[in-house]
């Protein structure tokens, strides 16, 4: 029993529970994966790591650009580069552009670090996924997880998770929980958020490969691949380099349902091999392929989070209310916070 249950550890998540307990909550935080952050994620793999979401931070907004400079303070975070390569689909000579941009900060430990800085002193259950969602007579919100030898109840719920997931959860609620026509219209606006998907590989090399002049890469209108790093110039002393490598949402969407991504993350190496005239690129020496289903939304909701019209407060955030990337998660996170605890007040004030 708590005051709050977060579903979803990503970085909305995350930055809700860590406002609310600051204002003197009991939180607890929902996680079915093994680790924290979402998308800005880091494998461990071949004795190094690799970071398979999101690959750096560029501080846009005020917000961010506080929370990377905390993180820098703190060693957590340093610059990585200041100059974004560019290869057009209409360069014949395969050799990208340099384009000059502003400062992008990594973690030398991994960018699921970032997320770990987020989680200190928080309550949170990883491996544990929620399969059903009810409300008691004394309307609570009641979690059933998984496997199933644990409930969680709380006076209020925030849902941290793509737009998509939380429809599952939500769906089969009573229509008089979620109050009828506003119930409705809530249901509607979830529905109408919609994620490209994205394919990462990572692919490890020999110390004898020649490195290319660049760190970060972009590809621009590009029917298969959106993105390429040195990730191993991101580690402070990499034992062999290694890329991480990002399909378009076109290619991704191709291969949505397909089981065995290798042949995919092949066919990712070949097409960057042959764009920069790289051919070393399609002999890796380990090569790992992961799928993000929910990489980017296409049509975020234009308020920072979506409140439902319910007797016990519920809230749904994420980067696909009001934008998307690291820094809407954060703002969205921020607002779900500030509206769960108005609407906590506010009972409690008229129960007095």
């Amino acid at each position: 029993m708590t005051d709050i249950a977060i579903i979803g550890a990503g970085i909305a998540g995350l930055v809700c529970a860590q406002q609310l307990k600051q204002v003197g909550y009991s939180v607890v935080v929902v996680e079915k994966s093994r680790g924290l952050g979402g998308r800005v994620a880091t494998r461990r793999l071949n004795g190094t790591c690799a970071d398979h979401g999101t690959c750096y931070l560029k501080p846009k907004g005020e917000i961010l650009e506080k929370f990377v400079q905390m993180l820098a303070n703190d060693h957590i975070l340093e610059v990585w580069t200041d100059t974004v390569y560019e290869l057009s689909t209409n360069n014949n000579s395969h050799q990208p552009v340099a384009k000059q941009t502003s400062p992008c900060y990594v973690a030398p430990a991994g960018m699921s670090t970032i997320a770990k800085s987020l989680a200190k002193d928080l309550d949170i259950l990883l491996n544990q996924k929620v399969t059903e969602i009810t409300q008691t007579t004394d309307k609570r919100w009641c979690l059933t997880l998984e496997s199933g030898n644990q409930e969680i109840t709380a006076s209020a719920l925030v849902i941290a998770i793509p737009a998509p997931q939380a429809l599952t959860l939500l769906q089969p609620l009573d229509k008089n929980v979620l109050n009828n026509l506003p119930g409705e219209d809530f249901l509607t606006q979830l529905k109408s958020v919609e994620f490209f998907p994205s394919i990462s590989l990572m692919a490890g090399y020999s110390n004898d490969l020649q490195l290319p002049q660049w760190k970060a890469l972009n590809f621009t209108d590009d029917s298969i691949l959106a993105w390429m790093g040195l990730d191993s110039s991101k580690r402070l002393q990499p034992q062999q380099p290694h890329f991480v490598i990002q399909s378009s949402a076109r290619f991704a969407q191709l291969h949505l349902d397909t089981q065995d991504l290798q042949p995919m993350g092949q066919e990712m190496l070949k097409h960057a091999a042959n764009s920069l005239s790289f051919p070393e690129l399609e002999n890796p020496q380990w090569l790992q392929v992961h799928r993000w289903r929910y990489a980017f939304p296409i049509n975020p909701l234009q308020q920072a989070c979506l409140p439902a019209n319910t007797s016990s407060p519920l809230v749904c955030c994420g980067d696909w209310c009001g934008g998307n990337l690291v820094e809407g998660a954060m703002s969205s996170g921020i607002a779900a916070a500030m509206e769960i605890n108005r609407q906590l007040q506010q009972s409690q004030n008229l129960n007095n």
